[in-house]
Parts: structure tokens; sequence; C-alpha cells
């Protein structure tokens, strides 16, 4: 009897790989498009030097139905106690894992409300006029008001429901709360982690409320002129939304179009290997 000195190599597990092998290629090349570098690039432009225009810093007011935190300190602590009835809102707790997103509501004793009136009620000063102010200012003006209780006293005032809303192609869409009550376009979009390869940098859109209506306007990041525009900076309640691509309806179609062609692959693979 003649033994056999070599066996044939099973064919098998070859064929059933197959399909697995190429339904990695397919969706490799579903998401291989036609972006070019230029496309992704940021603040393109022909100098290299500083621009002369810069967009101005945005200044919050007080605005009716915002929340504040005053926070009041004197040369006496314990008269000054009873003009700080609610408990300081911390960075830390309002700090969730990317930094400025809150994860956890407000208390409900956080801080005054702004009324329909433009008013906020402190302790034994009564109604005291914030709305249209800045902080600095409103802070001034409750500071010479409580130097009839208090013995120099200082006051600090913040805005604890400055948010912005981030959507579209980013990686992290959410609602973000702003602690330092400033924050950029870039910087929100860095929040956010970034647009995605499908976001178009050329038509970013930032909707705005400003005196009872609306606006919606598009911005070019691929552009250094987007660091001279008065929406560089963000406005309490705004919402950036990154438009999606050609890409990303191409990229759908494409995945669309290869299970058809992968189920068929994997009925002719199944064919062969039940026939070997």
């Amino acid at each position: 009897m003649i033994k056999r000195l070599y066996t044939l190599p099973d064919f098998r597990e070859s064929y059933v790989n197959v399909p697995v092998r190429l339904f990695a290629f397919f969706v490799l090349v579903s998401l291989v498009s036609c972006v070019t570098p230029k496309k992704l690039a940021y603040f393109q432009g022909e100098s290299t030097g500083a621009d002369s225009v810069l967009a101005k810093p945005y200044v919050t007011t007080i605005q009716v139905g915002d929340l504040l935190s005053v926070q009041v300190n004197s040369l006496n602590p314990e008269a000054t106690t009873f003009f700080n009835p609610y408990s300081p809102i911390t960075a830390a707790d309002r700090t969730g894992t990317y930094g400025y997103q809150q994860t956890t509501p407000l208390p409900a004793n956080a801080g005054y409300l702004v009324a329909a009136d433009g008013t906020i009620v402190l302790p034994m000063v009564g109604p005291v006029l914030v709305a249209g102010k800045t902080n600095a200012l409103a802070a001034d003006m409750i500071q010479e008001k409580l130097k009839i209780y208090l013995k120099e006293p200082t006051v600090s005032i913040r805005n604890l429901n400055f948010r912005i809303t981030v959507l579209g192609e980013v990686n992290r869409p959410s609602l973000y709360n702003i602690t330092n009550e400033q924050i950029t376009l870039p910087e929100a979009l860095g929040l956010a982690g970034d647009l995605t390869i499908f976001g178009r940098r050329n038509s970013v859109m930032v909707i705005r409320q400003e005196n009872g209506k609306r606006t919606y306007n598009k911005l070019d990041l691929t552009r250094r002129s987007v660091l001279q525009s008065p929406y560089y900076y963000l406005h309490p309640n705004d919402v950036v939304y990154v438009e999606p691509g050609q890409s990303r309806a191409a990229s759908a179609d494409r995945i669309y179009q290869i299970i058809p062609m992968t189920l068929s692959a994997l009925s002719f693979i199944a064919i062969i290997v039940t026939r070997l």
C-alpha cells in the first residue's frame, strides 16, 4: 500500500474567509472619497503674519431668564453670609468629562433668576434692575447698595446658564455650559471633538437669536477672514451646526450597494464550499 506523503491543502477555510475579506475591501473603498487636503485645512490664506483686524471679544450682558450667581464678601464674614443665601457653584460642579459639558442639572438653589421685569431680589436690598447690564456693572451697582450694611463689600456675578449647542458632523454633538462666559467658534468645535471627515469646513452655520429675531449665518472655516466675523465669538444659546458634505451621502449609498454584492458573494462561496 502506498502511503500518501502529502496532504492536499484544505481550501474550505480560505473560501470561508473570502466573503469577510471582500466585505472589508468594499467598506474600505466606500470610505475613500475625493476629499482633498485643501478642503480640510482651516484658516487658509496668503499671508503668514498677523491679521490687522480681529473680531471684537464678546462681553455678555444680563438677560431676562438668566440664572446668576451673586457672591458677596466683606470684612465681616458673619454678616456677609446673610447676603449669600445660595451655595456657590464652582467650575467642578458644572464640569463633565470633556471640560465644559454639564452632566447633571443645577440645583434648585443655584442662584438668582432674572425676572420678567429684569430684576433680581437681594436680601435686605430688595429688587435690583440688572437686565441689559454687564456682570461687572451689575456687581458695582450691588456693591454700592451693600455699603449700607457691610464694611468694604465686594461682589462677584457669574452667568450660570451660558450655554451653546453643537450639532451636525462633529464627533461629540451636545449642549455645553461655558464657565468663563466667553468662547470662540473654534473652541466650541474643539469641545465637540472637531469636525468629522464628512463635515463641510466651508459651511458651518451659527444660529443666533437677538432682539426677538433668529438669524442663520454661514461661516467658512477654511478662510482666515472667519477670525474677523462677528460670529467668531459665540453668544449664549447659540447653535452651531456643521453641514454634511456630499461624501457623507455617497458613503451611505455605497454601503447600500455593498450589502447586495456581499450577500451574493456569500451565496456563491457557500455553493462552492458545499460541493467540495
